[in-house]
């Protein structure tokens, strides 16, 4: 990252997450999105788990651009393939796992306590802990057309 190969990804990511429940529904998820001025929400099942990850591009695309109720939707209907890390992996791990399935949110596991989440890597929290070169590549690597 910026020089320091001994970064975590729990030292890079931002906590205090917080979860939709996957039997919530989206019109629920838009507006935690809103009150929490997030893009995206960690879905999490009946045992607080993880199960997913649902974006306001989600709800838009695969909901309302298709004119379902957002009411009538549960998150969990939504939440697709899951990445994650754990929150003691290498920071670049996490960021390679970013770069190679294209994502720009990747949860944060913390498997020794009890598999539960503890925070999210965004976009802006890679801006805050890589170099410019590595922004680039990210940039490269992600945002490149398949």
């Amino acid at each position: 990252m910026t020089g320091d190969s001994r970064l975590t990804a729990r030292d890079i990511m931002s906590g205090g997450v917080q979860c939709i429940g996957a039997h919530q529904s989206l019109r629920e998820a838009a507006r935690m999105m809103r009150d929490l001025n997030v893009g995206a929400l960690p879905i999490c099942g009946d045992n607080n788990r993880l199960t997913g990850l649902i974006t306001d591009r989600d709800i838009v695309v695969r909901c309302c651009a298709e004119g379902i109720d957002p009411a009538t939707v549960q998150a969990g209907s939504l939440s697709g393939d899951l990445r994650w890390t754990d929150a003691s992996a290498p920071a670049e791990e996490a960021l390679h796992l970013m770069e190679k399935h294209r994502i720009k949110r990747l949860p944060v596991i913390d498997v020794d306590h009890g598999h539960r989440l503890v925070g999210i890597i965004a976009e802006a929290d890679l801006a805050r802990n890589l170099s410019d070169d590595q922004i680039a590549e990210f940039v490269s690597k992600v945002y490149a057309n398949a």
